[in-house]
């Protein structure tokens, strides 16, 4: 967003919406269909997340940019493009509040209304746990030492050691 949000001189642009004073600390952001769309590289979710965003909500996202999200900790969430329209026209007041409920699986205004998003299963609890891919895996560490010992008896030519090029 750095040229819409900032000048050639580097000077913010008031009429950017991100510049406005009612969204300067926003953690979600309303995007609209195919978010992420050009931004394969996990720069583009870091951004994001060293902006302060902790959750993005569109009706779909860029694959890339969908997965890397997960990945780096920023969630995001899938919802109905009507869910997505009443809560851009929320947003527009004074002093938008929303608030994201991952457990729920909904979006809530400050006087209770909610929308639901969908988001995978492990996602979720993963983003819940604030664990990355290495700490998932580490969660099946006592199958996967038992497939490794299993393993080993079964094919045990797999597991013999490198002769060195000495």
């Amino acid at each position: 967003f750095s040229e819409w949000r900032f000048g050639a001189a580097g000077e913010e642009r008031p009429d950017f919406v991100l510049n406005e004073p009612r969204y300067r600390q926003a953690e979600i952001l309303l995007t609209g269909p195919n978010f992420g769309c050009g931004s394969s590289r996990e720069a583009a979710v870091w951004a994001l997340a060293r902006y302060g965003f902790r959750a993005i909500l569109a009706p779909k996202f860029a694959d890339i940019f969908y997965e890397n999200a997960f990945r780096n900790g920023l969630l995001a969430a899938l919802v109905e493009p009507e869910a997505l329209e009443e809560l851009c026209l929320l947003a527009q007041g004074d002093a938008p509040h929303l608030t994201v409920d991952l457990e729920r699986c909904e979006v809530r205004t400050a006087g209770g209304r909610s929308w639901r998003f969908a988001v995978p299963g492990p996602r979720r609890l993963a983003l819940m746990r604030g664990d990355d891919e290495i700490a998932a895996s580490l969660r099946n560490l006592p199958a996967i030492e038992a497939f490794e010992t299993a393993d080993r008896q079964a094919r045990p030519w797999s597991y013999a050691p490198l002769l060195s090029a000495r």
